[in-house]
């Protein structure tokens, strides 16, 4: 185990090889501060530094580059023409407001350090360049719409000398953990402020030596006067395998011992040294447990030697459907939703669906046949699946919107038995089945006890064969991220018997692994399928008693050219005064009544009232039928003659009334 050293000897010589964040204290904006540790059950969004970086050496010298994509920050220079005529390089220049991503360090071609860039916009293909870390301007941190755990801020996004603002983007705590979640009821931003802690190796010892950052003590460098090739060189899994092919076969000394690990890797704790074969990408299956509860997760082997059972899969839309076809098989699906068409005609036609219908959708086409449906090589998205509609021992051809919600179910009619790799092979992913027949070369299956599993997806993950010096024939593939606090020193080669790659290929077993690891594994899956098409808006059918438009409004003409009516004096009544007031305050806000109320003859209302509504009634038949047959795109409310009739006599109303002395009528 690593050793804790609280005072030091004055003359001690020490080779410090890192300096690390062993946990962060989060503060929260109404107070709260907790100490998280780096295994913190959670998952977090980063939240943009506010604060520019001046050159790009500030940004080389603070954050971890590196070809990996945890190690790739992505950054947008300020929009300032001045700053935008200064970066100005060989391969081009860096445009403003665009975000680019930096993929490496190097030198270029007059020997001056450099970062590598790719500019991150739409167009293909994307423009690659180079910038000096001697260029200045404010470059701005980008959104990022990942999460991270804890260990991967410490590791990849923290900058030195500067704190980290984060928001809480899932929590993966148990309910039966002993310790509560600290972070439980806290919903908002959280500043991290990392805590380090140095790794340094002695001359006379083999174990690390974590020293604290608050022990109070001098030092003094002394690299260039000594020779530290005496000093141990310990590694983690990981800088084994990144070591060159040609290390291995190699024997090491294990200096650090794993905290946890499974039955079968039990070797790594008893063992004081071990062989190294070879570092290998291994593939393995993501594969999920389906149940209401908490899931389980596991990685499964292809050497696997269980057996499974299809399960029924469930559809929630017609586009999944179009996404799981097949190119062996039919897909047999029954509806558990009635879906009511609002659409009998056009390009949206669709017929109802109910409970219980059933439908077959044909395999994929080939290439050859699909190729007419696409252009540029790029598949068209139909707005509707074609599919049979079983009817008895009848199948009619019939086409289903991709939006439509049926909720399909599944109907299976094989019986076999597969292996992961025929699942893999044969079906499309994701694909729920069951144990059949359990793995029997091992002591506990614990992918037999699932009621349901769900396989999700293939991955590559990094892993090293290693074996006992006794055993060498007999090797486990040990998973490079997920064996925490293991380091090893290497010391010579391995000179046992050369063996064939047959016999190199390890043994594997199914891990189960946790929500955090999950997550991590499935961040970086390349999402090539379409969104599924918007539904079109819902179709209203007008009443019968409604207009399909408003009717136009006649032009007002003006006092010069009009005629004066003979039953009208040349000066304006105070009614009509009145009337057109009120009108103009209120013309587009009264509010229509949902009551329906009988309308009032309109021989009841008095002369001014009626040569007002007469005007407005006075519309040719014609054009209302021209605006009923008019295709207008537009989405009206209408009002029908019964709530106009109603707001007339309101009207009315409430202009005598304001023409009314209390108590006494008016006099003209």
């Amino acid at each position: 185990m690593y050793g804790r050293e609280c005072c030091l000897a004055n003359g001690d010589l020490i080779k410090v090889i890192e300096i690390r964040i062993t946990r962060f204290i989060a503060e929260g904006s109404n107070g709260i501060k907790v100490d998280l540790p780096l295994d913190y059950p959670g998952l977090f969004r980063i939240v943009s530094d506010k604060q520019p970086y001046r050159s790009v050496r500030e940004i080389a010298d603070s954050l971890r580059i590196s070809p990996d994509r945890l190690g790739q920050p992505v950054f947008r220079m300020a929009s300032d023409p001045k700053q935008q005529q200064q970066q100005q390089h060989s391969d081009g220049a860096v445009r403003e407001g665009v975000s680019f991503r930096i993929t490496g360090r190097g030198t270029d071609e007059e020997g001056h350090e450099c970062v590598d860039c790719e500019e991150l916009a739409q167009t293909e293909p994307r423009h690659c360049f180079s910038l000096r870390l001697s260029e200045q301007g404010e470059f701005y941190e980008c959104d990022d719409s990942q999460f991270y755990t804890l260990k991967e801020l410490a590791e990849w996004k923290m900058s030195n000398g500067r704190t980290r603002t984060v928001t809480k983007a899932k929590s993966t705590h148990l309910k039966d953990d002993v310790l509560p979640d600290p972070l439980e009821e806290y919903k908002g931003e959280l500043t991290l402020t990392p805590v380090h802690e140095i790794q340094a190796i002695m001359k006379f010892r083999k174990d690390i030596v974590l020293i604290p950052p608050n022990l109070d003590v001098e030092v003094l460098d002394v690299t260039e006067q000594h020779d530290f090739r005496f000093f141990m060189q310990p590694l983690s899994l990981k800088d084994v395998f990144l070591k060159p092919v040609d290390t291995f076969p190699v024997v090491a000394e294990v200096i650090e011992r794993p905290l946890h690990v499974p039955e079968e890797l039990s070797f790594l704790w008893h063992s004081k040294h071990i062989v190294i074969h070879r570092a290998v990408e291994a593939r393995r299956v993501l594969v999920s447990e389906t149940c209401r509860g908490e899931q389980r997760r596991f990685l499964v082997p292809a050497s696997y030697k269980g057996r499974f059972k299809r399960r029924p899969r469930e559809f929630p839309t017609a586009y999944d459907l179009q996404m799981a076809q097949s190119s062996t098989e039919e897909l047999h699906v029954v509806a558990t939703r009635t879906f009511e068409s609002h659409y009998s005609q056009g390009p949206t036609a669709a017929a109802a669906v109910q409970v219980g219908d059933q439908f077959l959708i044909r395999k994929r086409a080939t290439s050859s046949s699909s190729s007419e449906g696409s252009e540029n090589g790029v598949d068209k998205m139909a707005d509707a699946l074609a599919c049979m509609k079983i009817e008895g021992k009848k199948q009619e051809a019939t086409h289903i919107p991709m939006y439509l919600e049926g909720n399909f179910i599944e109907v299976v009619h094989d019986k076999r038995q597969y292996t992961v790799a025929e699942i893999c092979r044969c079906f499309p992913l994701p694909f729920n089945v069951k144990v059949s027949v359990r793995d029997l070369s091992v002591r506990e299956d614990i992918l037999a006890g699932a009621s349901g599993l769900l396989v999700e997806e293939e991955i590559a993950d990094p892993y090293l064969q290693v074996s006992t010096l006794d055993t060498p024939h007999l090797c486990w593939q040990v998973p490079v991220n997920r064996i925490n606090s293991m380091t090893v020193q290497l010391q010579q080669k391995w000179q046992g018997l050369e063996t064939d790659g047959a016999q190199l290929a390890g043994q594997a077993l199914v891990e189960e692994i946790g929500e955090d690891c999950y997550y991590t594994l499935r961040r970086y899956a390349v999402g090539n399928l379409q969104p599924p098409p918007r539904p079109p808006k819902k179709f209203k059918q007008p009443t019968t008693n409604s207009l399909r438009v408003k009717p136009p409004r006649p032009n007002k003409p003006s006092r010069a050219t009009s005629p004066k009516s003979p039953h009208c004096s040349s000066s304006k009544p105070e009614l009509l005064m009145a009337n057109d007031s009120f009108s103009k305050q209120k013309r587009n806000t009264i509010a229509v009544s949902s009551e329906r109320r009988p309308s009032m003859p309109l021989s009841t209302l008095p002369r001014t009232e009626k040569v007002t509504m007469a005007t407005k009634m006075d519309i040719p038949q014609e054009a209302v039928v021209d605006a009923v047959d008019d295709d207008d795109p537009h989405d009206y409310e209408y009002i029908d003659e019964e709530e106009l009739d109603f707001i007339r006599r309101k009207f009315h109303e409430d202009a005598v009334l304001r023409n009314t002395v209390k108590g006494k009528p008016n006099t003209f």
